[in-house]
């Protein structure tokens, strides 16, 4: 079961492939059953593709890093006081707003899949009580077929990047990697019809995923002010334009979003902390926490609306809440059996499940490599087989009489939901394995976590329940349809929980809906590998506090045992998809290399004069791909004491956007000149600086321009980060993720003349374990040694 060493290595480095990206007719998803999703190159450092949502695109890094130039500098010192606490003021309006919209829209999303899935299962029982069991299943697979349809084509032909959770991405966007179009207008449109879709057709995925990608999508359009065609310019808007407040605001969206789901405040906020934000501070926490307060208020709102019968079958229902607060927990030595178990099998079946879906994402992508035709018919087969299988498998278990003590208006039950469907039973009876599948995937959760209901279900059920949704979870997860793998997850993990009770019921006075409870937690710990988040995202979930120490033991095992098969389920994905996440441990072999022997195996640095010629400046942005370049200036100057008479200084680093803008806005000197701090502050501001780089073919420069000159030093961030060419890479890949970098400037151990002042640059391709071992293979044995011992 433990996954191939290689593969988390290998597919981390993406850099080419056979079909052009540009070729829209051609799905690129194409490669063997064996091979990484993606083509590669041999190279230390390259301009990887990867694959977002469904979409293969050119993968940038972020700049996370303030840049220290003179323009910033200058519009730090002259900010005043009522500007900042515009800032600050701003900051915490966006995050109420991030939190109001995503309560609103989540609101709505349960509102509309409550009602469509509803008055769908509604008539599908009609039919079956007038005993017309085929017209009852013609009508229940053709309105799955039909949600299913709609979802799917938005997905393959409108949206690409809203296939999926969304969450791999967003986790890389916070790593510090641009996700072309994954926050657009287009892509949150589709991520919300195609949900509601998606999950009124039955399959067997959640909403909880795309609610994560939602809530981001909106914090990034608000902090933004909108789409790139359709801008709003308020003034105040401009303190955001720039990647560190949009990481920012992406996490409150991203917690706000997991809040939505669970309506668990707490959990959304640790959630974001633990499993998708890769760098956190206090502030951050204060305003994740505010955007999920505010998401709670309106989910309480709209749901004290609805009691009132206004929202159609809504009614008190339709959000996540799986109230066990009533049952009675306590503790005796024996139980620690079950809740052992419990938690081994899920570490085990939850790392089971990650490496069988990985190699059925591999499947898919083989059969999805003819075009954007494959994905919908895949899509459409997955959602037939569900119909299929939700609508034939209770006929296979014996009705079970209702309990004498249950009121008929319970038991059984003609309704969307209920714990005691009467399906093709006669009166007096229900058939249990009918009120697990025919109904949404919430209200099955609900009803397998009810408590004090020992012999609700029968083991045959549950088992059928279990390995259903065992299959339905690795064949669903990957079509062309917005998925979470939340309450797949939940669903199967519940369904061993359970049984697990029936069978260990003599043995101990846990309930079984607890269990279940217990079960669910203990997958997703398998599967996901999260602890703390969980645990809190459970506890207010169940509105149970004594189930504190159970859940955490139940956890703890789970991951632990999961850790030692594979990586977490979401760890898996990014490396499918090509996505140079940077994991928070470095590798300990890169522990026997130095930075300085990166530099080797790399390319010359190309670095620019503090006084450029334009011609050179066009000449480096038309022949390398770079982002930034470090300026040097070699003029004779008046060295510092204890610098070395005719060393060269480094200046700092300039960025490909910002030279852009020189040549966009012609900034150009005829002699060669240092230029007054006034006169750049003419030219440029601070916030035209932070837009986004357009490309060199799109300008036009004479020849007589060409000879002309131009001053880098205004627009030179003069505070980059370096490290000495002896440290470790372990060292260097810890800083450039912790801070954030997008470059890293190697300098020389020893400073004298003729020794330049930085001898390499490290971006994010260069500390990605595979393309390291690629240039020095001999590594390979350290790094099987380590795995030996």
């Amino acid at each position: 079961m433990e996954e191939n060493s290689s593969f988390v290595s290998e597919s981390t480095l993406t850099t080419a492939m056979e079909a052009e990206p540009q070729e829209e007719d051609r799905d690129p998803e194409s490669n063997p059953l064996n091979q990484p999703l993606l083509k590669r190159s041999r190279t230390l450092s390259s301009s990887p593709l990867a694959i977002v949502g469904t979409k293969v695109s050119l993968i940038e890094s972020l700049d996370y890093e303030i840049n220290e130039n003179d323009l910033f500098k200058h519009d730090w010192r002259s900010r005043s006081r009522v500007q900042v606490l515009q800032y600050i003021f701003s900051k915490w309006t966006l995050a109420c707003l991030v939190g109001l919209l995503t309560g609103i829209i989540a609101t709505l999303i349960n509102l509309a899949i409550e009602n469509i899935a509803g008055y769908k299962l509604l008539k599908v029982v009609e039919y079956i009580k007038e005993e017309r069991y085929l017209m009852g299943f013609a009508y229940f697979t053709t309105a799955n077929f039909l949600l299913t349809l709609v979802a799917a084509v938005l997905c393959v032909w409108f949206a690409p990047t809203a296939a999926g959770p969304g969450i791999p991405e967003i986790k890389a966007y916070l790593n510090g990697i641009d996700t072309p179009n994954m926050f657009g207008a287009t892509t949150l449109i589709v991520k919300i019809i195609g949900s509601i879709g998606a999950v009124a057709a039955g399959l067997d995925l959640g909403k909880e995923g795309p609610l994560v990608h939602i809530g981001s999508c909106i914090a990034s359009l608000l902090g933004q002010g909108g789409t790139d065609n359709y801008r709003v310019k308020w003034t105040w808007l401009r303190y955001f334009n720039n990647d560190r407040d949009r990481r920012d605001l992406i996490t409150c969206g991203a917690s706000s979003g997991v809040c939505a789901a669970f309506r668990a405040p707490v959990g959304g906020v640790l959630f974001a902390l633990e499993e998708v934000a890769t760098w956190w501070r206090s502030a951050l926490l204060w305003r994740t926490f505010f955007s999920t307060a505010i998401v709670v208020v309106v989910l309480r709102t709209f749901i004290e609306v609805c009691k009132a019968g206004d929202c159609g079958l809504f009614g008190e229902g339709g959000l996540i809440m799986f109230d066990v607060s009533g049952v009675s927990v306590s503790y005796r030595i024996m139980d620690i059996i079950p809740v052992a178990i419990i938690g081994l099998l899920g570490g085990f079946l939850g790392s089971l499940y990650n490496h069988l879906l990985h190699k059925v994402l591999r499947v898919y992508n083989l059969i999805n490599q003819k075009g954007k035709m494959q994905k919908l018919l895949l899509s459409l087969g997955v959602s037939l087989f569900t119909s299929i299988c939700q609508y034939s498998l209770p006929y296979l278990v014996q009705c079970t009489p209702c309990n004498p003590s249950l009121p008929d208006s319970v038991c059984p039950t003609n309704g969307r939901s209920g714990n005691f469907k009467q399906f093709n039973c006669p009166k007096g009876q229900y058939n249990d394995l009918a009120t697990l599948l025919l109904t949404t995937n919430d209200d099955a959760v609900r009803n397998i976590f009810s408590i004090n209901t020992p012999a609700e279900f029968q083991p045959l059920s549950l088992v059928i329940f279990f390995l259903l949704y065992c299959v339905l979870g690795l064949i669903t997860f990957g079509i062309a349809v917005p998925s979470g793998l939340f309450l797949p997850i939940i669903l199967m993990g519940s369904g061993y929980g359970r049984l697990i009770g029936l069978l260990m019921k003599p043995y101990t006075n846990l309930d079984q809906g607890l269990l279940a409870v217990l079960g669910a937690a203990s997958l997703m710990s398998g599967s996901m590998r999260m602890t703390v988040s969980l645990c809190v995202i459970f506890l207010e979930l169940t509105n149970n506090l004594l189930l504190l120490p159970i859940t955490m033991i139940v956890l703890l095992i789970s991951k632990t045992v999961g850790d030692s098969f594979n990586p977490s389920i979401y760890e898996i994905i990014l490396h499918l998809k090509g996505l140079p996440f940077l994991d928070a441990n470095p590798e300990t072999w890169m522990r026997n290399i130095t930075v300085g022997d990166l530099a080797d195996a790399k390319p010359a640095v190309v670095t620019l004069r503090g006084l450029e010629k334009v011609s050179r400046i066009v000449e480096v942005l038309k022949n390398t791909t770079h982002n930034g370049f470090p300026v040097v200036d070699a003029e004779a100057v008046v060295p510092p004491v204890g610098m070395a008479v005719g060393a060269t200084e480094l200046h700092g680093v300039v960025l490909r956007k910002h030279l852009l803008q020189l040549l966009k806005k012609k900034w150009f000197l005829r002699e060669r000149r240092r230029t007054e701090e006034w006169e750049v502050r003419e030219k440029f501001t601070w916030v035209e600086l932070a837009e986004r780089e357009g490309k060199i073919e799109e300008l036009a420069v004479t020849k007589e321009e060409m000879e002309m000159y131009v001053d880098l030093h205004p627009l030179t961030n003069t505070t980059p980060y370096t490290v000495i060419e002896s440290m470790s890479v372990a060292k260097a890949l810890v800083l450039f993720r912790q801070v954030g970098l997008r470059h890293l400037l190697i300098v020389p151990k020893y400073e004298a003349a003729g020794v330049p002042p930085v001898i390499g640059i490290l971006t994010r391709q260069d500390l990605r374990p595979y393309n390291i071992l690629t240039a020095f293979p001999h590594l390979t044995r350290i790094k099987s040694n380590h795995k030996g011992n």
